[in-house]
């Protein structure tokens, strides 16, 4: 969550959690089933479970933009207001999953996004 907090220039560790979560739920729900679940087996155990709240693997994936992702975690993240765009919070957490999972989970998950997402990774 610190981290999350120190990368993304959040004052508040909530305001992180919220970061953390929206970006995590958003990503989730853009992937397949497989890929979701391979992703959160390398998660720890706390954050793999937050990853997995309310998730639904039957509607998934989610063929959203970049730009649908990106309004997602404005929302979800409750970031209107903060000074704090939601690419910057995004790119936040996956530096810190980039740190935590390792060159392969992530060189995997970047093989299965769509190209527009690499500005984020």
């Amino acid at each position: 969550m610190h981290a999350v907090q120190r990368r993304a220039g959040i004052d508040d560790v909530h305001r992180a959690y919220h970061v953390l979560r929206a970006v995590l739920h958003a990503l989730r729900d853009r992937l397949e089933p497989n890929v979701a679940a391979h992703v959160a087996a390398q998660l720890p155990l706390l954050v793999r479970g937050l990853y997995y709240e309310g998730w639904h693997p039957a509607k998934t994936p989610e063929r959203i933009s970049l730009e649908e992702f990106l309004a997602r975690v404005e929302r979800d993240a409750l970031l209107s207001g903060t000074g704090v765009s939601a690419e910057a919070a995004s790119r936040a957490v996956i530096e810190v999953c980039w740190d935590e999972l390792g060159q392969g989970t992530m060189d995997h998950l970047v093989s299965v996004l769509p190209a527009e997402f690499a500005v984020l990774i």
